[in-house]
């Protein structure tokens, strides 16, 4: 593996698209840093340490990494993109107009990625307005508020600030999914998640050392979390293969077809978005309690209380909106009408079953299986911290949305990476013959 990694610097395009890949994740870390004007960071840090964890903001400032905690310039992250993105998926289906343009090639995608960046500022705009409100009704510590000079004036610097910041990393992850390695959201996605690994490990370690977690519970946790990470790349690069046989068609002097391939679908269709859809959804009402004030509701207390991390009510709930949004994902973005009428159309046909509504019905059925397999996976992979927690006192969450993410996007940048190396005749990352990720083979 170490000599697939030296061969990437014997390519000079490989070589800079990685370096420029790099160069950008480190200017999106360095605007984590950079604060908005008018706050407090200490008051906001004090709210965040007693009310943040468990609520959106928590889960905004996780894939933020840390930016939202301290009100930087990138607090709203990558996230109002990727909601944008979903939304227009979504109205790909529904809207005739929309779906004409999706198909109408490389102009249409064009068309669609501009809607999308426009989605991206309005839903900016729209967050930044609600955070900067939310700022100016938190309390504040020793008599000093979050927000200094709280009104209009500070709204509207908000506002700014924060929508160009999104602009600005989205223009990041274009730029790199243009002219680095991999996809540039998804990067910036595991940049900010992986940034906040370190800490989490020097506070196990402390913990080790003031004797409050054994060296042999530490190493029984090691040994489990890489079983875990296998577990989650053996899923991820799981798929079944379905075999497509071409028939025999003569143009002009010359053959062509006659071949046997595959239609590969994959076991985790809809990836991530799943439970990051569901996570959001949980923690809603922990974040209106947290601004509205249980005090005045008493309800609103015990439902807080029913529906804490550790409850069985929240993660029964949690689990079937995982299952519920992988089979909607799925059924957004992938058509099996579409993909038997293609097969249809170059002479394709699945051995055994009749081309166009029959091979649809068939595509549909296993993947309506193999789908419940992945949101099973899923579920399990993101109750597994709660899990810890409660019944092995873990003192950091392992798993989750964030180590699907973590994963996901290593296996694809380093799928990409090797198919750069092996067109060049250059041995894969992985050192083996051929260099193909399992899961890959052809």
């Amino acid at each position: 593996m170490a000599g697939g990694y030296r061969n990437i610097f014997k390519i000079p395009e490989l070589r800079s698209r990685v370096l420029f890949t790099v160069a950008l994740l480190g200017v999106y870390r360095l605007g984590v840093f950079i604060p908005v004007p008018g706050t407090n960071r200490a008051a906001l840090a004090q709210f965040f340490e007693s009310s943040g964890k468990g609520t959106l903001l928590g889960l905004y400032d996780m894939f933020s990494g840390g930016a939202l905690l301290r009100f930087s310039v990138f607090t709203l992250g990558i996230m109002p993109y990727i909601t944008a993105s979903i939304i227009l998926q979504v109205l790909t289906v529904v809207v005739p107009q929309l779906e004409r343009l999706s198909k109408e090639g490389e102009t249409g995608r064009r068309k669609i990625t501009q809607y999308t960046r426009y989605g991206t500022i309005v839903i900016s705009a729209v967050q930044s307005l609600a955070i900067s409100y939310s700022l100016e009704s938190m309390p504040g510590v020793q008599d000093m508020p979050v927000v200094i000079n709280p009104g209009w004036g500070f709204r509207m610097l908000a506002l700014v600030t924060l929508t160009a910041g999104t602009c600005f990393i989205m223009w990041l992850g274009e730029q790199i999914s243009d002219r680095g390695i991999g996809n540039g959201i998804s990067l910036i996605i595991f940049a900010g998640i992986v940034a906040r690994f370190p800490v989490a490990i020097f506070n196990t370690f402390q913990q080790v050392g003031i004797g409050e977690l054994p060296i042999a519970e530490l190493l029984g946790l090691t040994l489990f979390m890489v079983a875990v990470i296998a577990a989650i790349v053996f899923c991820e690069r799981g798929q079944r293969r379905i075999p497509v046989q071409y028939a025999k068609r003569v143009v002009g002097r010359k053959v062509y077809g006659g071949q046997t391939a595959h239609l590969p679908l994959k076991i985790n269709m809809s990836g991530v978005i799943p439970p990051i859809f569901a996570s959001s959804l949980m923690v809603f009402p922990a974040t209106i309690s947290s601004f509205v004030g249980e005090d005045r509701f008493p309800w609103l207390a015990a439902f807080n209380g029913a529906m804490r991390h550790d409850q069985i009510l929240y993660n029964v709930l949690y689990v079937a909106m995982i299952i519920f949004f992988c089979y909607f994902y799925t059924a957004v973005t992938f058509n099996p009408d579409d993909v038997a009428e293609n097969m249809k159309k170059y002479n394709g046909f699945i051995p055994g079953i009749r081309p166009g509504k029959k091979t649809a019905e068939y595509i549909d059925r296993i993947l309506t299986r193999i789908t419940l397999g992945g949101a099973l996976y899923l579920s399990v992979v993101c109750v597994l911290p709660t899990f810890l927690m409660v019944r092995f006192g873990v003192p950091f969450y392992f798993g989750g949305t964030s180590l699907l993410i973590v994963v996901g996007v290593a296996l694809d940048t380093v799928a990409q990476i090797d198919s750069h190396l092996l067109t060049r005749e250059y041995e894969g990352l992985l050192g083996a013959k051929g260099g193909r990720i399992r899961g890959r083979r052809r």
